[in-house]
């Protein structure tokens, strides 16, 4: 390693004085950065209920005044709704989400890629469908499909999550391929 040069270096004086590491901005915050924004938006996501800004501050790990500010923003973006006035709570709006979703994979893939994935997930579907003998993954008790079919509780939930997940997908590939998804009449609804 070479040596720093002359006007690099600290003299006796200067390094008599300790830096002062307390006054240094922390390092949380230096690997966080502009990552503030996708904090609020990561715990918007994460709701499942109506949350307060003070809830939203907590699932964020930032502060409240924040939170409100964020809030507001991602409202008048459509991504959150307010549901209440006093004291204010939001839940996100899955219907924006939905329509940010179907512009994506429009924007990512081709005609015929989009439609490679559909029958992908399209045939998943079915085949979970098939697997549990019903048409719904809602129609499932996963305790007692478990017991009934010597399997474990964790084991159905996974492939309960699997057809969900299957069902969204081919839900949301199905819009990504209509040319109605990308309209205006589409953004209207879902702001």
């Amino acid at each position: 390693m070479d040596e720093p040069r002359d006007e690099l270096k600290v003299d006796a004086d200067e390094r008599a004085e300790a830096p002062d590491f307390d006054a240094l901005t922390p390092l949380e915050d230096l690997v966080r950065g502009d990552r503030t924004r996708d904090d609020f938006f990561d715990a918007v996501l994460a709701l499942d209920s109506p949350a307060t800004a003070t809830d939203v501050a907590e699932l964020a790990g930032h502060g409240v005044d924040a939170a409100r500010e964020y809030l507001d923003w991602f409202e008048r973006m459509g991504i959150v709704t307010q549901v209440t006035e006093s004291p204010a709570t939001y839940e996100r709006n899955q219907e924006y989400l939905s329509w940010r979703r179907v512009q994506k994979l429009r924007q990512e893939y081709a005609t015929e890629e989009l439609l490679d994935l559909l029958k992908t997930e399209s045939k998943r579907e079915e085949t979970l469908e098939r697997e549990f003998n019903v048409k719904s993954p809602d129609e499932i008790s996963i305790s007692r499909y478990a017991s009934e079919t010597d399997r474990t509780i964790e084991e159905v939930w996974e492939r309960l999550s699997a057809w969900q997940t299957a069902r969204r997908r081919v839900a949301l590939l199905e819009r990504a391929l209509t040319t109605e998804s990308g309209d205006g009449a589409d953004l209207q609804s879902a702001v």
